[in-house]
């Protein structure tokens, strides 16, 4: 007679769903809203344990086991306009691990348990297989996530940028790429109070002419974009800015009033 500890189902059901959750997320580039995977985890793990319970045998019937899964996601990624997309990829994420495990086992003679090593393993080798696979895809559809360092007057800044080759927006004066990053990331670049406000970036012509006092700086940087004709950003000079592994040099970083991407996993973008 085969022994269930509920406490041991719970505990290692809710680590695979919280591992499962966050490694869609990253390879999907969405923000890390840890406390909600870790939620999502949660139900997950009450749902493996409810399921090994007598009288929970209907809990396994596959509908059943869809709707969990779908309910995990709805908790993990809600509000996030990529919802359909992270749940394909944390279906796809889900049957690459169960997969790994599987090929485990078979690899033992007589099959082995599936306990926090194994976990642990089959996690990693299932998050470095679909990186890669998403790495390939991602840079041949022209955009790669990449972190980024900038500064100005010793101060830094680090956040996440989309290296896009589609985005041609340059220097006039010197051809360079351009930077758009979201303003309210770029807060430490600069001394207190004087990080431009939000209403300022909507109207640039006036947010420059505050800033006379460094008119080598700041400048007003046209651009066009789809549905946008016509239209100005407040851009400043930084001293250096490092994408990934590469030293892009003193260029232009063009405040955006608004979010740069959709979901939240990035927040700022460069040509390539």
């Amino acid at each position: 007679m085969e022994v269930v500890y509920i406490d041991q189902v719970f505990g290692l059901n809710m680590l695979i769903d919280y591992l499962l959750l966050l490694c869609a997320a990253r390879l999907t580039g969405e923000s890390l809203r840890r406390l909600r995977f870790a939620l999502a985890a949660l139900l997950g793990g009450l749902y493996a344990a409810l399921a090994v319970l007598p009288g929970g045998g209907f809990l396994t019937h596959p509908a059943c086991k869809l709707a969990s899964a779908v309910g995990m996601g709805l908790v993990a990624y809600g509000g996030s306009r990529r919802l359909l997309r992270l749940l394909l990829v944390f279906f796809g994420v889900a049957a690459a691990f169960g997969g790994g495990v599987l090929a485990l086992q078979l690899l033992w003679d007589g099959g082995r348990p599936l306990d926090l090593p194994t976990v642990l393993l089959c996690w990693a080798g299932c998050y470095v297989f679909l990186s890669l696979v998403f790495h390939r895809t991602v840079r041949h559809g022209g955009g790669e996530l990449a972190g980024a360092e900038l500064e100005l007057g010793g101060r830094r800044c680090r956040l996440t940028a989309l290296v896009d080759t589609g985005n041609t927006l340059t220097d006039p004066a010197t051809g360079r790429p351009v930077m758009v990053a979201e303003g309210e990331r770029l807060r430490a670049l600069f001394p207190t109070g004087e990080s431009p406000e939000p209403g300022e970036l909507r109207d640039p012509v006036s947010a420059l002419e505050r800033r006379r006092r460094s008119p080598c700086r700041w400048r007003l940087l046209p651009y066009r974009a789809v549905g946008v004709d016509r239209a100005l950003l407040l851009a400043v000079r930084v001293d250096r800015a490092r994408v990934g592994g590469e030293d892009y040099g003193p260029i232009l970083v063009a405040l955006s009033p608004t979010p740069v991407s959709d979901g939240g996993g990035y927040s700022a973008l460069i040509g390539a």
